[in-house]
């Protein structure tokens, strides 16, 4: 005797081919998995852009504050910058010390100070954030260059007049006055947000939080790990 084979209008559970009628559908298996992949709120990266917004108005608000902040540079800059004399015969204007070095020192003092001011930001940063990230370092280097280029600007403008002619007439034949106060090395504009990112990340290095370190010797999986099959019988 043979076994009876399936009829051909009853489908055979063991047929791997075969779909489940209502599969997929409000009330399958797969419905609510489906429906939920159609739903906004299920839509992947959703959470890490909500995620991400915060960490940007930061990163703004750091750049914001860190430009305001050049403010005080130029300030202490044209203070602290030493003055390039000059003289004039009535025909034209003379250094008074063609030996001197106020000039170059114009251009050290400006990256000093922009040295100082990114150290101090990059602490002040990290202290009150000290998550940090990417956008966050960002902003710093950002507020950086904006506030070297908004100090450079400031103590250019509050310093001695551009107009060298018309000063040496006004003071008159033989009469030594100050040239006007300027940057000559561009690329002392890039010490405030290079010094702040080189601070930073030495602070995070240092000081930032870090990822548990595994225990050595023991796999999540290997029997008697914590969580294993069989770590409770054994216990």
């Amino acid at each position: 005797m043979t076994a009876p084979l399936t009829p051909p209008h009853q489908p055979s559970s063991n047929d791997p081919w075969q779909t489940p009628p209502n599969w997929g559908g409000p009330g399958g298996p797969g419905g609510s998995h489906l429906i939920g992949a159609h739903q906004p709120g299920g839509l992947p990266g959703a959470p890490e852009e909500k995620a991400l917004a915060p960490e940007l108005r930061r990163a703004a608000v750091v750049a914001a504050l860190v430009t305001v902040s050049g403010v005080a540079l130029g300030l202490l800059w044209l203070w602290l910058a030493p003055r390039v004399p000059l003289i004039s015969d009535s025909t034209a204007v003379f250094l008074s010390d063609s030996e001197g070095e106020e000039a170059i020192g114009a251009d050290g003092t400006f990256m000093l100070l922009a040295l100082a001011f990114g150290a101090v930001s990059a602490a002040l940063v990290f202290w009150f954030q000290r998550r940090g990230g990417i956008a966050l370092v960002v902003g710093l280097a950002l507020g950086g260059l904006l506030g070297s280029l908004l100090a450079w600007r400031l103590g250019v403008w509050f310093g001695p007049t551009q107009d060298v002619v018309a000063h040496a007439r006004a003071v008159g034949k033989g009469v030594v006055f100050d040239a006007p106060l300027q940057l000559r090395a561009k690329g002392a504009l890039l010490a405030w947000p290079l010094g702040a990112m080189a601070v930073h990340l030495a602070l995070t290095a240092m000081f930032g939080p870090r990822d548990p370190e595994p225990e050595w010797g023991v796999s999540p999986g290997a029997p008697g790990a914590p969580g294993a099959p069989g770590a409770s019988a054994q216990s």
